[in-house]
């Protein structure tokens, strides 16, 4: 409620005549998303039991996507034809979908208690986890899982562009536009794949196709520009990407306490950024000093550690992806 207010002012306001007060109508809106993030995640990770994991990831994966495409592209055309004033407030509009959506909600049910003091709730969370004997493994393979992903990913629009040559539009279409239905489709696959195989054994097959998709982009920089090929190269890794990414998010929800969801779940996630934010600079050094080629080589090598680590942490996966 608080960001359609935030949104509806914003669009109220003229930036051209009053900067300083867009701004921090603009703060105050990306605090307050940040916020709902934390919120929804801890709900997502609270109300779920742990057989609905794979599947309600696949959905959130998707819904998360849909709106990255909405409020991005689908603004940006909207503005065109209606103005950012009305644009504005109707994204605020569509919030008022997934506010009706939490009010008909279940409100989990907390077996554990729930922290008594904001000394617990800050506290207690890090206490919780680095108590359990496998932490700093769980830690390295939550920065190490996609990294692979991230190192080929972070560099996949140059070298299409550049590195290739193919033109900004048909890779806008390919990229952008195909490669979000592919993950999109990849995710809920993901999830549905998960109910049957488990945790454990979706994020060790994932995780391998992840690192195998790669090579797609390896053969189409040997290979030269080649527009069907470009298209199964981005298709393969973004459908494989979005299964990684379900089965991802399914391991972040199950190594959360549920007396400590939003805090452990921001945590957690915040280091999985954390490998996507690194690889952005040594990419570009490594693609000078290699090529394209035996660059996207590498990026299979780099995803082999975060495989061994689900390999390493195989027995705590599975208790928690049954007990969490």
């Amino acid at each position: 409620m608080c960001l359609i207010v935030g949104l509806s002012v914003m669009a109220g306001i003229d930036p051209g005549t009053s900067p300083t007060a867009i701004a921090a109508v603009a703060l105050a809106v990306a605090f307050l998303s940040a916020s709902q993030d934390i919120a929804f995640d801890a709900y997502r990770a609270d109300v779920l039991r742990p057989e609905e994991r794979g599947v309600g990831a696949a959905v959130s994966v998707t819904g998360f996507r849909i709106a990255m495409l909405l409020s991005g592209a689908g603004a940006l055309v909207l503005s065109e034809h209606l103005g950012w004033q009305k644009t504005y407030l109707l994204m605020a509009g569509c919030l008022l979908i997934g506010t009706a959506a939490v009010w008909r909600s279940p409100e989990p049910v907390y077996e554990g208690g729930v922290p008594r003091s904001l000394s617990e709730a800050v506290r207690g969370p890090l206490q919780e986890f680095f108590s359990r004997s496998p932490a700093l493994l769980l830690v390295a393979l939550i920065v190490l899982y996609k990294m692979g992903d991230a190192f080929a990913g972070s560099l996949s629009t140059a070298f299409l562009i550049r590195g290739v040559g193919f033109s900004p539009g048909d890779v806008g279409i390919v990229n952008k536009g195909m490669g979000l239905l592919a993950t999109i489709l990849g995710a809920l696959l993901g999830g549905i794949l998960m109910t049957r195989m488990g945790l454990f054994r979706a994020l060790l097959i994932f995780g391998v196709l992840q690192a195998l998709s790669n090579l797609g982009f390896m053969l189409l920089a040997w290979s030269g520009k080649n527009y069907a090929l470009m298209v199964a190269a981005v298709g393969i890794e973004n459908l494989a990407g979005g299964m990684g990414t379900a089965a991802f998010v399914a391991l972040l929800m199950s190594l959360c306490d549920h007396r400590y969801s939003a805090t452990q779940f921001a945590l957690l996630s915040a280091l999985a950024a954390l490998g996507r934010v690194v690889v952005g600079p040594p990419s570009g050094y490594l693609v000078e000093l290699v090529g394209w080629t035996k660059f996207f080589g590498l990026t299979v090598l780099v995803a082999l550690p975060g495989l061994l680590l689900v390999l390493a942490a195989r027995e705590h996966i599975r208790v928690r992806a049954a007990h969490a």
